[in-house]
């Protein structure tokens, strides 16, 4: 038995997509596919699978990986990327297939740029300089079973970085994400509703890269 590692976009109207709709779309494309995946037994077989740090609704991620099993020996995956891709929506593009090389729980963190357009670009700026120049930015963060928590942004993002792009405003960061600690950056664009007015939804979130402890991309 193989874990065989799918790694896949996610971006446009797919970002939309919630994590139990996409376990159905990658049901559906596994096995209108006719890949040699595994079922598990007994009376209702399906496809085993799981998701590493599934992804909010409605950020976009260029780098989002499903695991499924195999009993295939030999099997050219890297060649299956299309005929897996033919069988998925617009915005879910198959980047790579191949045996998982790494466990889900050496996840650390995660990289994201958050996009303003020229419109939004001024505001945006002075709200994440704002950012970057105090000291503290305590949030609450809602945990599992309903569970709150109160953490400090500045602890595990000191500074974004900024710069322009397209006539706008690109900020980079890189956050905590993995079983330990997850921090989604809607809880910073949140901060920055709350003390500088800008909307949160004024950026578009983009995930780029996932990363072990290391600093090594997740394989």
């Amino acid at each position: 038995m193989c874990t065989i590692r799918v790694w896949f976009t996610k971006t446009g109207e797919a970002s939309y997509i919630s994590l139990l709709d996409l376990q159905r779309v990658m049901q559906r494309a596994l096995k209108r596919s006719r890949l040699p995946v595994w079922y598990t037994l007994g009376f209702n077989p399906h496809i085993y699978m799981t998701f590493s740090v599934p992804l909010p609704l409605g950020q976009e991620s260029l780098c989002e990986t499903v695991d499924f099993k195999t009993e295939a020996e030999g099997y050219d995956w890297a060649g299956a990327c299309d005929a897996l891709s033919a069988c998925l929506p617009q915005g879910i593009d198959v980047l790579r297939m191949a045996p998982a090389a790494l466990d889900a729980n050496e996840i650390a963190s995660a990289a994201y740029t958050v996009c303003y357009d020229e419109k939004n670009a001024p505001a945006a700026r002075a709200a994440w300089e704002a950012y970057n120049a105090v000291s503290s930015a305590e949030v609450v963060k809602e945990g599992k079973r309903g569970k709150k928590k109160a953490i400090d942004l500045k602890t595990h993002l000191p500074a974004a970085s900024l710069r322009e792009e397209n006539g706008g405003l690109a900020v980079s960061m890189c956050l905590p994400a993995g079983n330990t600690l997850n921090i989604n950056p809607a809880l910073i664009l949140a901060w920055l509703e709350t003390e500088h007015a800008l909307p949160a939804m004024a950026g578009s979130v983009l995930r780029t890269g996932v990363y072990i402890k290391n600093g090594e991309r997740f394989a």
